[in-house]
């Protein structure tokens, strides 16, 4: 349930707070702020940017916190120090200070928010001469891709306890108040946050996945080497935070896994196709079509079809002529078997091959005959 600072909580606050930071109130919940993730700090993208924490933001839109990724960036005049906002109970809620650009650290809550902000000062840098110095025990300088010769190193002790309470008063929030040097701060001159860091805070609380409800407090983009940049080199995620990854490198890891498994890739397509079913069992061989009166008496008889009787050895016809066995390959459905061969029936034999003893007795006697009877 969210709160909208009204006319009387608005009062409540100036009477509280100091007049030089109450432009800098931006929005109340009466839902504590959760813990500030775990990250590491991206390196410096070039000379003359400073660090700027991340923070937890809030939305009325869509009634969440939504995590706002530290990043670098450009100091908008010389001599100017970032002093990071931060959330803190007053008047039964829970109200973000906005942070300001100034020629010192303020007060920030005590909130220790890593990387030279221990909860009091900055111990990240200081400016001298018109450069800013950086410590080197502290800040992620990569003499590889930036070079930087304005630093120096200094050992930080911190003497508080560490937490990640991300604010102040309330139960369970961090007891800090204003030093007399914060409340010398805090009368200054300020700088509203630049162009480049509101950027970085649009970006994020349009990123659904930075959202406190997506990520519980791991976001995937804890930090950015530069503002509005939360994919590609410099992007740094929070500890345990799955890594955010871009659609170029996503599009690139998937035409790499294609080309190391293209038989794993055809598999997959079989594998997603539904398995053929089992053939079903083919059915006895059907006998030869019937003729229309082989059918209706198949019909008329018992609903099982008879069993197909084994063919019996046909017995073999005798020697029939020719005019016997035309019908017989009209009538049979498939071609009548070969017959054996069959003997040829011995001719007649010609008269001139008559029995000898015929030969012998006639001519003999009708020469005698006629030639006794003249």
């Amino acid at each position: 349930m969210k709160i909208r600072i009204g006319y009387l909580l608005s009062f409540l606050l100036l009477a509280a707070m100091p007049l030089a930071s109450m432009s800098q109130i931006s929005v109340s919940v009466n839902i504590a702020p959760p813990e500030l993730p775990v990250y590491e700090q991206p390196p410096i993208p070039e000379d003359g940017y400073m660090w700027t924490p991340g923070y937890w933001g809030y939305s009325d839109d869509f009634g969440d916190y939504y995590w706002v990724p530290g990043t670098w960036v450009p100091v908008p005049q010389p001599g100017l120090l970032w002093t990071p906002g931060y959330w803190g109970f007053s008047a039964g809620a829970f109200v973000f200070n906005t942070g300001y650009w100034g020629p010192h650290i303020g007060f920030y809550g005590g909130v220790d928010y890593g990387f030279g902000y221990g909860g009091n000062g900055y111990e990240g840098g200081y400016w001298q001469n018109g450069h800013l110095f950086y410590n080197r025990s502290i800040t992620n300088i990569n003499n590889s891709s930036v070079h930087i010769t304005n630093v120096y190193n200094k050992t930080v002790i911190n003497n508080t306890t560490v937490n990640h309470v991300s604010y102040n008063g309330g139960t369970g929030g961090i007891e800090a108040r204003p030093t007399a040097a914060d409340q010398v701060a805090a009368h200054e001159t300020h700088v509203a946050p630049t162009s480049a860091q509101r950027e970085q805070e649009t970006t994020a609380r349009s990123d659904p996945a930075l959202r406190l409800s997506a990520n519980h407090g791991k976001p995937a983009v804890a930090a950015t080497s530069k503002p509005g940049v939360f994919k590609g080199a410099g992007v740094v995620g929070a500890k345990n935070a799955p890594r955010a990854v871009s659609p170029a490198e996503a599009a690139k890891s998937k035409e790499n896994a294609s080309a190391a498994h293209p038989a794993a890739k055809s598999e997959a397509k079989t594998a997603a196709k539904p398995a053929p079913k089992p053939a079903a069992p083919k059915p006895a061989a059907k006998p030869a079509p019937a003729t229309h009166e082989e059918s209706e008496s198949m019909h008329e008889a018992a609903p099982k079809p008879a069993a197909k009787p084994a063919p019996k050895p046909a017995a073999k016809p005798a020697p029939a002529t020719h005019e016997e066995s035309e019908p017989m390959h009209e009538a049979a459905p498939k071609p009548a078997p070969k017959p054996a061969p069959k003997p040829a029936p011995k001719p007649a034999p010609p008269p001139h091959e008559a029995p000898p003893q015929s030969h012998e007795e006639h001519p003999p006697a009708e020469h005698e005959t006629g030639h006794g009877g003249r």
